[in-house]
């Protein structure tokens, strides 16, 4: 049997710059990649596929990120979601959140934290 499916992941960022440079190591590493910019268009994009990492910055341009906990969990509750943020004391604050990532990002450290989460869903499972 042949296997093509990727593991799936929706990065909801407004920064352009790191959409791109997520887009292109996320794919490199084998990942189907779908971005967002605005809470709103993720919570669309959400209604219509099924994610297995939700890559969250906190400050969105129309809502902070952990607004879209519930939604992703009720939508997907496997998905794995990390949360962006350059505010490394919201760790304590939030909750909903699978990993917390501080910026900026080391590419290598965030693919160990998913590779590293999405191991750990598929044995919980």
């Amino acid at each position: 049997m042949f296997l093509t499916s990727k593991p799936t992941i929706l990065i909801i960022d407004d920064d352009m710059a790191i959409l791109g440079t997520f887009t292109k190591i996320f794919q490199r590493n084998g990942y189907s990649v779908t971005v967002a910019q605005k809470g709103t268009e993720a919570i669309e994009k959400l209604s219509l596929n099924h994610y297995d990492v939700a890559l969250i910055d906190f400050a969105l341009p129309d809502m902070e990120g952990t607004a879209l906990f519930p939604l992703i969990k009720k939508a997907s509750p496997q998905t794995v979601k990390i949360m962006l943020t350059g505010k490394t004391w919201l760790q304590n604050s939030v909750e909903g959140a699978d990993a917390f990532v501080g910026k900026p990002v080391n590419p290598d450290k965030l693919l160990s934290i998913i590779d590293t989460k999405l191991k750990n869903r598929n044995t919980e499972t």
